[in-house]
Parts: structure tokens; C-alpha cells; sequence
């Protein structure tokens, strides 16, 4: 189903609040953990949501994967989108880790290419 201009504004907005919420909480326990964003297509909402979990380096991702953290992202992330009233089949297909290393050394620190070049890599 297509939401209409307004509709999108309005769950791009609740989707923010909720994922601040789980941003903030990985914060405070995840070792080498900034920040999060997301990704959206509302031409193809909410299939193509991607929520992207982002560490200083490489070394930190890794490190947090192999000590089971990226479970707890996969949960938190899971509630935010219960919270927003998103319903996805297997939310964890959704979230994805990435790091400002990477970024800084593929993308020059450069984000929005970086996301753009990655969704149009998936299509």
C-alpha cells in the first residue's frame, strides 16, 4: 500500500522517535557504537527499510558481532519497529552494520553517497 506524501511524514516521524530510543540504549552498551540511520524506499515501504547500525572502525564492528551484539541491535531494532507500528516477517533481515572507517576510506567520509551507492547496489 502507497502512503501519501503526508502519511510518509508522519511514519518517517514516529520511525525517528523509536529508533533514537534504540540508538540511545546501544549507546550505552555497545562498545564502539555511534549511531544509527535508516533507508527507505515508501515506493516500496516497508520491504525495503534498512536500519544501519554504525561503529568508529572495522575492529569495533567485528568485535561487537563476535560478542553477540548484533542480536541486541537486531532487538532493539525489532521494538522500535513494534513501536512505530511497522510490521515486518523477519525484522533482522533489516538491519545491516557499517563503520565510519569504511565510510572514510571508500566514501571520504561522505554518508549519503555511501547509502545511495549501497541501495542502488541492492537493487
Amino acid at each position: 500500500m502507497l502512503l501519501s506524501k503526508r502519511d510518509q511524514a508522519r511514519q518517517e516521524r514516529h520511525l525517528i522517535a523509536c529508533l533514537t530510543e534504540a540508538c540511545e540504549t546501544a549507546k550505552a552498551e555497545i562498545v564502539g557504537f555511534q549511531w544509527l540511520t535508516h533507508d527507505v524506499d515508501y515506493q516500496r515501504f516497508p520491504a525495503s527499510l534498512r536500519v544501519i547500525w554504525i561503529f568508529a572502525s572495522q575492529a569495533e564492528q567485528d568485535a561487537a558481532i563476535a560478542k553477540g551484539q548484533d542480536r541486541l541491535m537486531q532487538e532493539l531494532t525489532a521494538t522500535a519497529l513494534r513501536a512505530a507500528a511497522i510490521q515486518l516477517e523477519t525484522p533482522a533481515a533489516h538491519v545491516h552494520f557499517d563503520n565510519e572507517q569504511s565510510c572514510l576510506r571508500v566514501d571520504a567520509g561522505n554518508w549519503q553517497q555511501r547509502l545511495a551507492r549501497q541501495r542502488s547496489s541492492k537493487r
